[in-house]
């Protein structure tokens, strides 16, 4: 980052490239993940030139190289320890607002035991 900007004024990444929300023009929120315009944009590119046939390819499929993977994985780590916080900030959000940890348990599709050992912060 620029001497110009400060860790704090990052609140998010995109969830796609990485990016801060201080290095791109709009960053759009979703349900726990980030996309910012620039690869709206690249996306939008994609879909319009290259209609879908077929089934999908999964994107390690893609990478051919084994320098290129081992290039994303950390970009792929950033974007997990982001969804990982704002998992956390929902969940934190639902209690404050009464939720039992049976219920967030049963919504994540765990016990109510592992979503408190995971959430709760408590040893």
């Amino acid at each position: 980052m620029p001497a110009t900007t400060k860790d704090a004024d990052v609140i998010a990444c995109c969830s796609f490239c990485v990016k801060p929300n201080t290095k791109v023009e709009k960053l759009v929120a979703g349900p726990g993940v980030y996309i910012c315009n620039e690869c709206v944009s690249l996306c939008a590119a994609v879909i319009a030139d290259n209609p879908v046939k077929g089934e999908a390819m999964l994107p390690w499929d893609a990478q051919q190289d084994l320098e290129q993977i081992l290039a994303l994985l950390p970009s792929i780590v950033a974007v997990e320890a982001q969804i990982e916080e704002n998992l956390t900030g929902w969940v934190r959000r639902a209690r404050a607002l009464g939720a039992t940890w049976a219920r967030i348990g049963e919504a994540m599709g765990m016990t109510r035991q592992s979503a408190w050992e995971r959430f709760s912060g408590e040893e």
